[in-house]
């Protein structure tokens, strides 16, 4: 599986990412080919090159001759899905414009369907990002890995008055990223880019093994006055380790509370960003029994998830502990079965696959509507994974 690392020294962008992906060397005239499908009016994609600190970058445009409507969620869906792409590259376009419409309507107090797109409604950004797919799964990438990010200061002009910098859009969208605030001249990551991060992409473990096999830069169009405006992505496959995080795992006992509400509170808990949630038998002081509550997550949720346990149960106190994970690399698979597609999430160890755990939710579904076992479509599926992916 090909991984891409971003190297965000300078921050991201929409033309950033395009332009250093086609640096790779993706063929530019299938690349405009591809876009003209959406059939977005007014609009010339130019690929020239800029010198910044003597690195020559790849500078991707998008001229606009006319002026351009703002768009909902829903129209900008319409556009995508008409476009000749694979049914992937447009749920992964699909995918970004989505995470940013619930964090523009977390911030507006509205719903995602009801967000007016402006600056990132516009034909260059629907362009980014469709392109952003496209390149990825053009390349064959599995995986996307981004440095920690420069984030910038001071204050940009909206539609909605000034903002401070880094946009509030871009800092709900880059929760459990590695950030570096108040790095920077101005806006060195736009909502575009965040957006990208957030629908696809993880912070990179430090260190990193990776052997590289080919480099792309992308130009910005800003010119900084401590680095150059150029996005490096590195292109090639992790060298076998261990994958390795820092989450926090937050606790409470509880010995009063309604056993059938467990099963909500999880629900709840993995909506708020868990990772993780047991439920543990313990006997505490004076011999009542009780359950333990304990939840894995990004220290950025940790406000999130007590919230959640002060609402749904009796607790009057949670604690929480720093924890360190080592994992090994996990993708989720589409696996053609006799009872239709069955997505599996596959994780390897030294580039074999070690682990194969078909989805249940699509094995439970496949077993009622064929009217077979649950058991029967589970293991099919992984024996299908399993000679599949040899």
């Amino acid at each position: 599986m090909l991984c891409a690392y971003l190297d965000a020294f300078s921050g991201i962008s929409g033309d950033m990412l395009v332009g250093a992906l086609l640096d790779l060397g993706l063929d530019f005239t299938a690349f405009t080919a591809a876009m003209a499908s959406l059939e977005l009016p007014g609009c010339e994609l130019r690929l020239g090159r800029r010198e910044l600190s003597g690195i020559s970058a790849a500078r991707f445009e998008v001229k606009v001759s006319q002026p351009q409507p703002e768009r909902h969620l829903d129209e900008i869906r319409a556009l995508i899905e008409r476009g000749r792409f694979s049914d992937s590259i447009k749920a992964a376009a699909i995918g970004i414009f989505s995470v940013l419409a619930e964090a523009e309507a977390k911030i507006h107090n509205t719903t995602p369907q009801q967000v007016h797109f402006h600056e990132v409604g516009a034909v260059d950004s629907i362009i980014d990002i469709a392109g952003v797919a496209w390149c990825l799964e053009t390349l064959g990438v599995g995986e996307l890995l981004v440095s920690a990010l420069p984030m910038g200061t001071g204050f940009a002009k909206t539609r909605h008055g000034q903002i401070p910098i880094p946009a509030p859009a871009t800092m709900q969208l880059l929760g459990g990223f590695n950030l570096k605030l108040g790095d920077g001249e101005g806006e060195m990551v736009t909502p575009t880019g965040a957006a990208v991060l957030k629908a696809l992409a993880a912070s990179a473990p430090i260190p990193l093994p990776f052997a590289v096999q080919r480099i792309g830069y992308g130009a910005g169009s800003k010119t900084f006055s401590d680095r150059p405006n150029v996005l490096r992505i590195l292109l090639g496959e992790r060298i076998a380790a261990l994958e390795a995080d820092e989450l926090l795992e937050i606790q409470t006992n509880i010995d009063d509370l309604n056993p059938q509400i467990y099963d909500h509170l999880c629900q709840r808990l993995f909506a708020a960003g868990a990772r993780d949630v047991t439920l543990t038998p313990a006997l505490m002081k004076k011999g009542r029994p009780a359950i333990t509550v304990s939840v894995l997550a990004e220290a950025s949720l940790r406000e999130a998830i007590a919230a959640v346990l002060f609402d749904e149960t009796t607790t009057i106190g949670v604690r929480f502990h720093p924890v360190s994970r080592l994992k090994l690399a996990r993708e989720i698979r589409e696996i053609t079965t006799r009872w239709g597609t069955i997505r599996v999430k596959v994780s390897r160890r030294e580039g074999r696959a070690a682990t194969i755990s078909p989805e249940y939710d699509d094995c439970r579904r496949a077993a009622v509507e064929h009217h077979v076992a649950l058991r029967v479509v589970m293991q099919d599926a992984t024996e299908a994974a399993r000679a599949q992916l040899k």
